[in-house]
């Protein structure tokens, strides 16, 4: 039987509203400002709060511009979790990190104002270490998924290195679509340029890293 989630209640809708407005005015703040030129003091006046209440919400100033970090760090490793029957772990991240060029997804970037987003945080030496950071992250819990779903000891090297060329093709990718759009390159053209970095790659991968973990019938 399928459990039903409890409902929200007063206390928990009323912090995820305030988490949202504090939020969305510093994202406009780092937007006009850029990052470093706005202060945590700057953004609870504006959003009508004290500093206390932002900190308790977002304990630094990195994690107000990346307010969906977790949900980031574990894409790759949801990507592999949700994989259908008869794919491979490297198949079904090929095939979202292409689809997500292809639909223009928010994850990809190609959509209105993202070039602004990426512009602020290449110029802020702080948001590009904090990126670095998340995305070392992301491949250490790939890595883990992999092990899981492949069946592995967690001692095998394996997962670990295809975590790594996994992990390094979205960064490639997206940082590549990030770049050419803060450099003005029209949206058509970067994602052209983001296929044919997909394209390439699968040329590139052993057919033991394309076929690792592929998932069998329940």
């Amino acid at each position: 039987m399928t459990e039903i989630a409890p409902a929200e209640g007063l206390r928990e809708r009323k912090k995820r509203r305030t988490r949202t407005h504090i939020s969305d005015i510093a994202t406009g703040m780092f937007m006009e400002r850029g990052f470093d030129a706005v202060t945590i003091a700057q953004i609870a006046e504006l959003a009508e709060v004290s500093v206390n209440t932002v900190y308790n919400y977002f304990p630094t100033k990195e994690d107000l511009f990346f307010d969906r970090e977790s949900e980031l760090v574990d894409r790759l490793s949801r990507i592999v979790r949700e994989r259908a029957v008869g794919e491979s772990a490297t198949g079904a991240v090929l095939a979202v990190l292409r689809r997500d060029v292809e639909e223009r997804s928010p994850y990809s970037g190609l959509v209105p104002g993202y070039e602004r987003w990426a512009r602020v945080m290449l110029e802020s030496p702080a948001l590009v270490g904090r990126l670095w950071r998340m995305q070392q992250a992301g491949a250490d819990a790939l890595a883990r998924t992999l092990a899981e779903e492949a069946g592995v000891a967690p001692t095998d090297p394996v997962p670990e290195l295809i975590a790594g060329q996994l992990a390094g093709i979205q960064q490639a990718v997206f940082r590549g679509i990030g770049r050419r759009l803060a450099d003005g390159v029209d949206p058509g053209e970067t994602a052209d340029r983001a296929l044919e970095q997909l394209d390439a790659v699968e040329t590139l991968l052993s057919a033991e890293v394309l076929g690792y973990a592929i998932r069998g019938s329940e």
